[in-house]
């Protein structure tokens, strides 16, 4: 477990004075130690990150999404996705098709693979993701999604959340009718993204229909999109009355904002930036697990691209994000980056 004690160390109010949002939250029968969940990103949310956030106090992450299909079960990638050891219980496992049977038959994999929650992804908007009528495509076909959430709901004795999108396209918006059918079908919570597929990442998230939803069904509703401080976090809460909030791209590269929230919310007080010194031992500490966890030539490259977003905006750092790059070891990329971080201390 990644647990980085000089940052997280700072007071800590009385429990009975504990922001709503950082109180448990059941989800069928599990409990969530807070609200603060970290969103599933391709790409980013794995194993070693999704411990890394739980250390800074994030209560809940849900695994990258892994597609419905059992040909693609054995993969290299769909391996590293689907592996929860170390992960602090209740585990979250994503998934993401558009056959019900196929559906269902990875929720199952999923739960006996260890996971305890099945999400179901419907939010997804790249195209292709899309392209298979997966992710927010499927948006287009409520038949289909409520055939979808009945099959992953009726396949295993766990609770199925669901994370979707606003609608399809803007202007024909279906969220209400979606979260509605979703609660009908057993669907234990709910987390929204408020932005359609058609918006994609752009603009800003609109969270007036999120608040619509959590109206109008009785199911946790969790708010997401553009979630970047401890003050946005409290404002969604506001506008959303939701039950819970999601961070997802804010936190590549600052796992500490989920520190950061829980602060600001328990104390009304903001953190000050983490130093370098302290950036320095966080990303050395994640460049580790990554390369322990993926080995010499996966973890050497996979783990570039949280290094570029970790030195986001420090001096000197694109170009030594440019020779980091070049870079063909996991020891030389540890030694480079080391080294750069220890210079701008």
């Amino acid at each position: 477990m990644l647990i980085h004690d000089s940052v997280l160390s700072h007071p800590v109010a009385p429990a009975a004075n504990d922001h709503p949002l950082l109180q448990p939250l059941k989800i069928g029968g599990l409990t969530i130690e807070n609200r603060l969940m970290v969103a599933p990103m391709a790409g980013v949310t794995d194993n070693p990150f999704r411990r890394l956030c739980k250390s800074f106090g994030a209560g809940h992450a849900v695994s990258e999404m892994m597609i419905a299909d059992t040909a693609l079960y054995a993969s290299k990638k769909s391996l590293y996705r689907a592996n929860f050891d170390g992960e602090i219980a209740p585990i979250s496992a994503q998934i993401a098709g558009a056959e019900p049977d196929k559906l269902a038959e990875a929720a199952r994999y999923q739960i006996d693979n260890g996971a305890q929650i099945i999400d179901i992804n419907m939010g997804c908007p790249a195209k292709k993701v899309c392209r298979k009528l997966a992710g927010s495509a499927l948006l287009q076909d409520e038949d289909l999604v409520a055939r979808l959430l009945d099959a992953a709901v009726n396949a295993v004795d766990a609770p199925v959340t669901l994370k979707t999108r606003l609608g399809f396209a803007n202007g024909r918006e279906n969220i209400l009718r979606v979260a509605k059918r979703a609660e009908q079908a057993g669907i234990a919570a709910l987390a929204i993204h408020g932005r359609t597929r058609e918006d994609m990442y752009t603009g800003e998230a609109r969270y007036e229909l999120i608040r619509e939803v959590k109206d109008s069904i009785s199911i946790p509703v969790i708010a997401n999109g553009d979630i970047d401080s401890a003050q946005k976090a409290q404002q969604v809460y506001d506008l959303t009355g939701c039950d819970a909030v999601m961070i997802g791209r804010a936190a590549q590269g600052q796992p500490w904002l989920f520190r950061d929230i829980e602060h600001y919310l328990r104390t009304g007080e903001r953190l000050a930036a983490p130093s370098v010194g302290e950036i320095k031992q966080i990303v050395l500490a994640h460049l580790q697990e990554l390369y322990g966890f993926y080995g010499e030539y996966s973890g050497c490259r996979i783990a570039r691209k949280h290094i570029a977003w970790y030195t986001t905006g420090i001096p000197n750092s694109n170009a030594f994000r440019q020779a980091m790059y070049q870079e063909e070891s996991t020891a030389g990329q540890f030694k480079v980056v080391e080294a750069f971080l220890q210079a701008q201390e």
